[in-house]
């Protein structure tokens, strides 16, 4: 979708800080983060997990 993380971030409703510890790696997500990111970005929570390579579209 190309959003900034700024955008990302006021999409989501969150501190900014909050999504770069998750994007670092310094705090796991929540499983309810990780559905909003699925569906925002129309993949799958195994892709999302870097379980998968194919980007499988929601329904």
């Amino acid at each position: 979708m190309d959003l900034t993380q700024d955008e990302l971030v006021k999409i989501l409703n969150m501190h900014k800080t909050t999504y770069t510890n998750y994007e670092q790696g310094k705090r796991e997500p929540p499983f309810d983060l990780i559905i909003k990111l699925a569906k925002l970005y129309n993949v799958s929570i195994d892709y999302i997990a870097g379980l998968t390579n194919i980007k499988r579209e929601l329904k």
